[in-house]
């Protein structure tokens, strides 16, 4: 009756410590884009940081939706991450109507991981080596322009509809599925994108496209002397993809400060690797982390709705 007794007034044994087992990192995307390539960068760091794989899990499809949902649904424990992009936390809300879901509710946010501005390319065809000469020549050929996306409602779409409406001349809008508009721009059949910087950085260096201005609110530490829009006459613009880590809402308090300081501490050694490629690492608490989101959703909602953009 004693020992009854004292098991049943015994403390209770300490959960194991986090992780104790492999942890999923869902990417809403396919495997090669920009947001596989950090993820899987900082993933790797992680596991040899916490003894425990971070494992990868593309579920790409409808505009980032399906992955991201997919997370929403899941145990809020910490095995189930996602790494995000500006698409489906700030843009789809506005975009897709009736999303059975809120991306600044539903997730909570861990880290960013890195800032990754879009560039002005042009095909070599066009007469422009400035940015400059690029708006002069866009206004003296209205209507005549064509830049490609890789969606409807994408950043690339987005950031060329603005500088269009900006520089107040007329292009036209051509959506591809991925990497395909890229194709398109090198082989001259579009004139003009805004890409982001890992997409293109190659091509840049290799002379088939010029690269005119970045979108981002300072210059970018992959493309030295490349000027900002903002700078060259148009203040306020910026617009461009950023990355980060996500969790289903209601996981661990614990679990997302262990995770926060755990991203904080690699992202240093991925520096020279994420800036070579086009990226410019970030870091910084999760709820920096949380206004920048509600913020980017703020800025988007408006450029989504003036373009007129809608789900293809």
């Amino acid at each position: 009756m004693v020992a009854l007794t004292a098991s049943i007034f015994a403390p209770p044994t300490f959960a194991q410590a986090y992780p104790a087992k492999p942890v999923r990192i869902v990417i809403a995307f396919s495997a090669g884009g920009t947001t596989d390539i950090l993820a899987r960068s900082v993933a790797q760091k992680l596991g040899d940081q916490l003894k425990q794989p971070f494992v990868i899990d593309n579920k790409p499809g409808g505009g980032g939706n399906i992955g991201t949902e997919a997370v929403v649904r899941s145990a809020p424990d910490g095995y189930t991450l996602i790494v995000n992009s500006v698409g489906p936390i700030a843009v789809n809300q506005t975009l897709y109507k009736n999303l059975p879901y809120d991306p600044l509710k539903d997730l909570v946010p861990i880290v960013q991981i890195a800032d990754v501005p879009n560039v002005l390319v042009v095909h070599p065809s066009v007469p422009a080596s400035t940015f400059e000469e690029f708006v002069a020549y866009a206004k003296a050929n209205p209507g005549k322009l064509n830049y490609g996306s890789t969606g409807t409602g994408t950043s690339s779409h987005l950031s060329s509809f603005m500088l269009s409406q900006r520089i107040g001349t007329e292009t036209t809008h051509v959506p591809y599925k991925g990497a395909n508009a890229l194709n398109d721009l090198l082989s001259g059949r579009l004139q003009f994108m805004f890409a982001t910087i890992p997409s293109v950085i190659q091509h840049i260096r290799a002379g088939k496209l010029r690269a005119l201005a970045v979108s981002s609110n300072k210059p970018s530490r992959s493309l030295p002397g490349v000027p900002t829009v903002a700078e060259k006459g148009f203040p306020g613009f910026a617009a461009g993809s950023w990355f980060g880590f996500f969790a289903p809402k209601g996981t661990p308090e614990s679990v997302i400060v262990l995770l926060n300081k755990s991203v904080n501490d690699v992202l240093p050694s991925l520096e020279e690797q994420m800036i070579r490629e086009g990226a410019d690492p970030v870091g910084g608490t999760a709820a920096q982390f949380g206004q920048f989101t509600q913020r980017e959703y703020e800025k988007w909602k408006v450029i989504v709705r003036e373009s007129g953009a809608t789900p293809e």
